[in-house]
C-alpha cells in the first residue's frame, strides 16, 4: 500500500533516546528536590530512572549540566502593562507564592544555589532573563531597575527560604492572604516608591 492510500499515518515512532532523556530529567528534578545538589548523586539519578550512570554523563557530560537541564525553569511572570501600578507588588507576590506552592524545582533551585556555584549561576540567570525585564515595566526610573530588582528578589527569596525550605513554623502557618498582605506592599515600594 502506498502512502496515499492511508493519508493520516502516524509520524516516526520517539526515538528511545528521547525517553531516556526524559527520564533522566525526571529523575533529577525529584532528586534534587528532595537531596539538595550536593547530596544528589549520578548514581541514585541513575537508578531512579532504571539507566546505568554512565548514561546520564553521556546525555549531560558532569552533575553540573545535568541540574543545569533540569531545572530550566520558567517562572511565567505576569505581563503587569495592564496591573494597576499601585498594585504591581502585590500581583508579583500572588504569583510567586503560587509558583512555590506548586513547583518543586524551585525549592531545589533555591537550595542548590545557597550552596554550589552551578546553583548560584541558575539563579543569577534566572534573574536577569526572567525578574529584571519584568521590574522594567513598573521601575520609574530605568538606571535603578538592577537594583530594585534586585531587592524584591530578595524578599521573595527570603520567603521561599523559610517557608519552603528552612520550614520555619511561624512562616508556614501564615495563610496566603496574610503573606500577600505584608510582602506586597514592600515589594511595591522597592519597585516603584521614590529613591530614598
Amino acid at each position: 500500500m502506498t502512502a496515499s492510500t492511508h493519508p493520516e499515518q502516524p509520524g516516526p515512532p520517539p526515538r528511545r533516546s528521547d525517553a531516556t532523556r526524559r527520564a533522566i530529567l525526571a529523575a533529577a528534578r525529584e532528586r534534587f528536590a528532595s537531596d539538595g545538589y550536593e547530596r544528589a548523586t549520578i548514581r541514585a539519578i541513575a537508578r531512579d530512572a532504571r539507566i546505568d550512570p554512565s548514561m546520564v554523563m553521556r546525555y549531560f557530560g558532569s552533575k553540573e549540566g545535568l541540574f543545569a537541564a533540569a531545572v530550566a525553569l520558567d517562572l511565567r511572570l505576569p505581563d503587569l502593562t495592564g496591573v494597576p501600578r499601585d498594585e504591581v507588588g502585590r500581583a508579583l507576590v500572588t504569583h510567586f507564592l503560587g509558583l512555590w506552592e506548586e513547583n518543586e524545582e524551585l525549592t531545589a533551585v533555591l537550595r542548590v544555589g545557597a550552596t554550589n556555584e552551578a546553583g548560584a549561576e541558575r539563579m543569577r540567570g534566572i534573574f536577569q532573563e526572567q525578574l529584571l525585564p519584568v521590574a522594567r515595566q513598573a521601575c520609574p526610573d530605568p538606571e535603578q531597575v538592577p537594583a530594585r530588582a534586585a531587592l524584591c528578589a530578595a524578599q521573595l527569596l527570603g520567603l521561599a527560604l523559610t517557608r519552603y525550605v528552612l520550614r520555619l513554623p511561624p512562616a508556614r502557618a501564615l495563610a496566603r492572604e496574610e503573606l500577600v498582605a505584608w510582602l506586597g506592599p514592600t515589594v511595591q515600594r522597592y519597585l516603584t516608591a521614590p529613591n530614598p
